[in-house]
């Protein structure tokens, strides 16, 4: 009895688990929310979900295929791609969470805030939240200087600097310690163009990041290519939209790695 019920287990436990990961994955598709990372996780937890809970015909499948050497050739080689996946996914991610936590040590630095989607001329809760975190750090730093960093898009009605800008303002932050910088419409903008500001205005050429944890990773190899020492300042992303983000971010680092 007690071998039926850890088989059982060994079926029952991943098949859950896969499964509420799918349901986290299809979340953010009932937000208007549709990314490479919700995708990949949704294929990927349905097809896990399927597995586990139809495990014996799968293996009977897998069993099939071994039978022959193209189908075993077959299954090698997408059990080594997935494994490399895994793998890469696994480095990826111990990199991401120690990036998120990588804040400053004292004042001497300039913060840049990234923007994000603008609602109504007012932040977004991502973006709001970006911005609480930034309020905190310069609240208790008087002597930094912020740039708000983000372009207006076609379904926006100010620019993502304008509303990050009133929205610090109007919390008490002084105008005079904010820049706008509203012709960006990518991180690596965001940091190109803000770096051009610093410049221009003698400010401390070590910045801190503001954005989501999630992003920071690649936020930083961005401004490692520009030749810009960075820290972060990570904001809380809501937890049914942190898998989404995650996994896209993964793409995003590895081509920034490839490619940046």
């Amino acid at each position: 009895m007690s071998f039926l019920l850890e088989r059982m287990g060994m079926r029952v436990v991943p098949t859950l688990i896969s499964f509420i990961l799918l349901l986290l994955f299809l979340a953010p598709f009932s937000a208007g929310i549709v990314n490479l990372g919700n995708c990949v996780g949704v294929a990927v937890s349905a097809v896990c979900t399927g597995i586990f809970a139809f495990f014996k015909p799968f293996s009977r499948f897998i069993s099939h295929l071994m039978g022959n050497p193209i189908g075993k050739a077959a299954v090698i080689i997408a059990s080594a791609i997935i494994s490399i996946c895994v793998a890469l996914a696994i480095v990826i991610s111990c990199f991401m969470v120690r990036a998120a936590h990588d804040e400053p040590d004292g004042a001497d630095t300039t913060m840049i805030v990234l923007g994000c989607k603008v609602k109504n001329g007012n932040p977004s809760l991502m973006l709001r939240r970006r911005l609480d975190a930034a309020y905190d750090y310069l609240s208790e730093h008087e002597e930094v200087t912020v740039i708000v960093s983000g372009g207006q898009g076609t379904d926006e009605l100010i620019s993502e600097a304008q509303c990050m800008n009133d929205y610090l303002v109007s919390r008490g932050i002084a105008p005079e310690r904010i820049i706008m910088e509203d012709q960006s419409s990518s991180t690596y903008e965001n940091l190109k163009y803000s770096k051009k500001i610093i410049d221009e205005n003698g400010l401390s050429s070590k910045i801190t990041i503001v954005t989501d944890g999630y992003h920071q990773l690649r936020a930083e190899m961005i401004a490692s290519d520009l030749g810009i020492e960075s820290y972060n300042i990570s904001a809380e992303t809501s937890w049914w939209l942190l898998p989404t983000y995650w996994v896209r971010e993964w793409f995003g680092v590895a081509y920034q790695f490839v490619f940046g």
